[in-house]
């Protein structure tokens, strides 16, 4: 008697890779996603194919988010040591042998120019999580010296380029993992305390300190003047506080419903700056008032809300860890771009994820996700 063996369908093949994803992060990211679309049809409109390209970045950061959702927790650990040292080295070479545009020597060719730094935004917490994941039952204060020491090495690299945004993002993403294994409190709150007293004073010297022969130490001419503009746009209505004047102007002139889809004035007769990369969100403001940004606003609480939940239950202290890391991560990306664009921030390079053009940042942001969702995945096959 010959045994029979149906084979398997394809619906039977996909099943378990397809229903392994989170349903409520998925639902977050897709809301997000379709703001961004829209937001940026209206946008980019006059700038030819750029919706198109916005499109095809998307569609290729799920296609990451989809294959790196696929790796496991324990092979991202496995990766972690390598991909730090692998953007490491790319950072030092690209300060001794970068390619410089618009005074930033940011870029360096191998074959192809790549931009070392945005490795960095995902080595960085895969690094520090796997280094805690190592210490676990053992942590004493020179391991948070050595943590302290991987993060701040590749941050400096960074800031020097410079690249003061993706310098922050990098920091934040290690300095959550930090906190997370167990950073104490009482080496948390002076350091609160003297950023608290530094933004006072600042506040306080507004009219001495931004005069152009006070020198200030470790900040660039350019970064001194965003600082500046940000305490009085005014000043400069026509130069440096241009972008934060048009933003609040967009943002403002919105109302509570927003002027309508394609029908923003301050958007198309191109008053704000950046409209589809860093100052889209003055963009969408403008168009779809405040009930939009609340829509938006909701889609990345969801997705925050959810991420930490995640975290929360993850099965090991490296999975933990990761997933607050990347999950704050977007937290930092939408705050410090919101609070930009609407004034309550100086101006730096930060893009609103999956909402503002661009493909390097859009990758890495689908391929954070993937993380998030592998260690979702795994959660869900170790509790059954």
């Amino acid at each position: 008697m010959i045994a029979v063996v149906e084979r398997p369908t394809l619906w039977q093949r996909l099943r378990p890779v397809l229903l392994g994803f989170d349903l409520t992060l998925m639902i977050a990211v897709l809301l997000i996603c379709a703001i961004g679309l829209v937001t940026m049809y209206s946008a980019g409109y006059d700038y030819g194919t750029r919706f198109t390209e916005h499109a095809r970045n998307m569609a290729l950061a799920f296609l990451v988010l989809f294959v790196a959702a696929q790796i496991s927790p324990q092979n991202l650990m496995r990766i972690a040591v390598p991909l730090y040292s692998v953007g490491l080295a790319l950072l030092i070479a690209t300060a001794l042998f970068g390619i410089t545009k618009k005074g930033a020597q940011r870029w360096l060719n191998v074959g192809v120019q790549i931009q070392p730094s945005e490795i960095m935004k995902l080595a960085m917490p895969l690094m520090l999580a796997w280094w805690f994941q190592k210490r676990e039952g053992q942590l004493r204060a020179l391991d948070f010296a050595i943590a302290g020491l991987i993060l701040l090495v590749p941050v400096a690299l960074v800031a020097k380029q410079p690249d003061l945004g993706t310098a922050i993002l990098i920091l934040s993403a290690g300095i959550y993992v930090i906190f997370f294994a167990g950073l104490s409190w009482k080496l948390i709150l002076p350091v609160l305390v003297l950023a608290a007293v530094g933004i006072v004073a600042v506040v306080w010297s507004e009219d001495r300190i931004c005069q152009d022969e006070v020198v200030w130490p470790l900040l660039r001419d350019y970064q001194k003047h965003r600082i500046c503009t940000l305490l009085d746009p005014t000043t400069d209505p026509l130069g440096k506080g241009f972008h934060i004047i048009q933003g609040m102007i967009a943002i403002g002139s919105g109302g509570v419903t927003g002027k309508g889809f394609m029908s923003g004035t301050q958007t198309h007769l191109e008053f704000i700056p950046e409209r589809t990369t860093d100052f889209i969100f003055a963009a969408f403001s403008e168009e779809f008032g405040m009930l939009g940004a609340l829509l938006l606003l909701f889609g990345f609480t969801l997705l925050i809300f959810r991420g930490l939940a995640i975290a929360a239950d993850a099965p090991s202290v490296f999975t933990r860890l990761l997933a607050g890391s990347i999950t704050l991560s977007f937290f930092t990306y939408a705050f410090v771009n919101m609070g930009m664009v609407s004034g309550i921030l100086p101006v730096v390079g930060v893009p609103l994820p999956f909402v503002s053009y661009g493909g390097t940042a859009m990758v890495t942001l689908g391929l954070g996700l993937g993380f998030l969702t592998s260690i979702a995945r795994n959660r869900r096959s170790v509790q059954t």
